[in-house]
């Protein structure tokens, strides 16, 4: 057995859970706030400036109790330790996990191998702070001498989600003399269309991919290379495109001078890594200064998660709850409903940081689960999805436990558009926990035959984070938040959070397939299934 696997399925505190579960499913909501008047103040938290009620969960102090006891049997203030003090974490990759390293302060230290790698994170952050001061202030233009005026991320996954998602968060604080669009598909559609309206002797490349191998990045990396050359020459390249990468023999071979090539660390998953070199495109935008905000909010709830008793701890409480309906409600899936518009897309940044990150089936020592792991992660932002799928959250037969999100003052001047949406968060959560009765709707003279229709069972849980307004320190501390709940619950399922083996079939079979679409290829020597073969000869037989 491995140093971090520390099963609790069939523990004691697992079967206290279960009891406690038990005891707990026919309870309402309306119930434990009829019985506690302090139950908000009890149950509401607080972690740097994010402020988290969790009173709307169908928990009863006895079953925060035992969450806490699985805590302790989980062993999770050691997996703590472990991470921070970048020991190998990653057990099936043998690497240490340190995305915390890449907000340490300048004098801390921390090892890996004996080397500090605090002074390499902050070498990188010094070289990306230069090149992105320069692009801002028109030192940097291209081949023809223009300033820069777009900036093009090229990337997949992490390389895409985080940057993207962060920009279209932090757009208010960005310089808007600067566009920055962001491609990751390898369908053509997301280039040409990122590209068509682009000026390139205005146009900078941002090349993010940490092996300069991942084949979607470097197909639309070798287009973008295409479409700029041919407008401007081949001695171009070096003037537009730029990398974040570790491979500097590929990134030379591309035509990008090495002095142009920003560097990260295996120890840095993917997902975890927009506040690496990934996020050079949002520093781009938003400036060093505000950049390192960003930073100073990990680090605000790094410092509280490595401190906080677990009984106050945000980010274990929230991943608490999770485990709490995910193995003891049959919960398959969590919604999370940001009421800002521009956290757009942080759901799909969360989907992949949680489930590539808890997505498995086996434990750390290869052995099968005996409990569900990961949920579906999903949501949009208040308030269409009212209009759209809360018909189900209301009266739905599906139990999907929500995180609303919002922000108590609007980063625009729009200030009644803004009360109108808090005033729809607030109200949501409030129908969800409580609903409408039967005996209200008679109360109110509602049609017999319309009560079944109009009746709202309440009891659906949800979590209200908020904070004073959407700044680069805040979105820190939310990405923060959700990175260490995604920590807590890997540790209590006892599953590896940090390898993602499960996205490499897929791509190993593309490549293969990839050279039997070519015409020289003879069809007759297809050895797929049926239905792999029957398409792949129709896709061949309308090219």
């Amino acid at each position: 057995m491995s140093n971090f696997s520390t099963p609790t399925v069939g523990s004691p505190a697992w079967i206290r859970l279960s009891e406690a579960a038990a005891t707990t499913r026919d309870v309402h909501l309306r119930e434990l706030f009829a019985a506690d008047p302090n139950r908000a103040q009890k149950y509401t938290f607080s972690a740097g400036s994010l402020t988290c009620d969790l009173s709307k969960h169908r928990v009863t102090d006895e079953g925060m109790e035992s969450l806490l006891g699985l805590v302790e049997q989980s062993k999770l203030a050691e997996a703590i330790t472990a991470m921070f003090t970048g020991q190998t974490f990653n057990t099936t990759e043998g690497r240490a996990v340190l995305h915390t390293a890449l907000r340490a302060t300048r004098d801390q230290s921390i090892l890996v191998d004996g080397h500090n790698v605090v002074h390499d994170v902050h070498e990188v952050l010094d070289h990306m702070a230069e090149f992105a001061n320069r692009v801002r202030s028109g030192a940097w233009v291209g081949a023809t001498g223009q300033r820069i005026r777009n900036v093009v991320n090229i990337g997949i996954g992490g390389s895409d989600l985080g940057p993207a998602m962060a920009y279209e968060a932090l757009k208010s604080y960005s310089d808007r003399g600067l566009r920055c669009r962001f491609v990751s598909n390898v369908d053509g559609a997301d280039l040409y269309e990122a590209t068509i309206d682009l000026d390139p002797a205005e146009t900078l490349f941002v090349v993010s991919s940490k092996t300069f191998t991942t084949i979607e990045t470097i197909t639309n990396a070798t287009s973008a290379r295409t479409w700029l050359t041919d407008a401007l020459g081949a001695d171009a390249v070096g003037k537009h495109f730029v990398a974040v990468s570790t491979n500097a023999t590929k990134v030379r071979e591309f035509g990008i001078d090495e002095a142009n090539m920003f560097g990260f660390w295996d120890w840095v998953g993917g997902r975890y890594s927009v506040d690496s070199a990934i996020g050079l495109s949002l520093m781009i935008a938003i400036g060093p200064e505000q950049f390192s905000e960003f930073l100073a909010g990990f680090r605000t709830i790094d410092e509280h998660f490595r401190t906080t008793p677990f009984a106050a701890n945000v980010p274990v409480l929230l991943a608490l709850i999770g485990v709490w309906y995910r193995n003891f409600f049959d919960a398959q899936t969590y919604a999370i409903l940001p009421y800002a518009n521009e956290l757009s897309r942080f759901s799909a940044y969360l989907q992949q940081l949680d489930m590539e990150s808890n997505g498995k089936s086996v434990d750390r020592d290869g052995n099968t689960l005996r409990a569900d792991s990961g949920p579906i992660i999903w949501g949009t932002p208040g308030t269409n999805g009212q209009h759209a799928y809360y018909q189900l959250l209301h009266q739905g037969t599906t139990l999907i436990p929500s995180d609303f999100i919002g922000f108590l003052t609007p980063n625009h001047p729009l200030a009644h558009h803004h009360n109108l949406l808090m005033s729809n968060f607030f109200a949501q959560t409030e129908a969800l926990a409580f609903g409408k009765s039967a005996e209200q709707l008679r109360a109110e003279n509602c049609p017999d035959e319309l009560i079944p229709h109009r009746t709202f069972e309440g009891n659906r849980p949800t979590s209200s984070i908020t904070a004073p307004r959407l700044t680069p320190r805040v979105l820190g501390e939310l990405i923060a938040l959700y990175e260490h709940k995604v920590f807590v619950q890997g540790v209590i399922w006892n599953v590896n959070s940090f390898d993602q083996w499960g996205v490499e079939l897929g791509k190993a079979l593309a490549t293969a397939i990839g050279k039997e679409l070519d015409p020289s290829f003879d069809v007759h020597g297809l050895t797929h299934d049926s239905s792999t073969n029957a398409l792949i000869t129709r896709y061949r037989d309308a090219r």
